[in-house]
């Protein structure tokens, strides 16, 4: 079994959506935490599709397990 490689997916309100600049981050929408970039690329998908007429609401999928053992190799590509 492979080991999973956590992903956590939230968004908010941005200042310009051009950038990660979160402007209330105690109102952020935590959608959650996902076992594999594919869950949390579905996850994403989901929430940006909900806000699709809100520029200036942006949602991001941040790489937990890079976060948590930055030294290791991942095989097979970028994730």
């Amino acid at each position: 079994m492979d080991k999973p490689l956590l992903h956590l997916v939230f968004g908010g309100a941005v200042g310009d959506p051009r950038t990660l600049d979160f402007t209330d981050t105690t109102s952020l929408d935590i959608v959650g935490i996902f076992p594999n970039y594919a869950e949390a690329l579905k996850a994403w998908r989901g929430a940006s599709q909900r806000h699709v007429d809100h520029a200036h609401i942006k949602y991001v999928i941040v790489h937990l397990h890079r976060l948590m053992d930055p030294d290791a190799q991942e095989g097979g590509g970028s994730l």
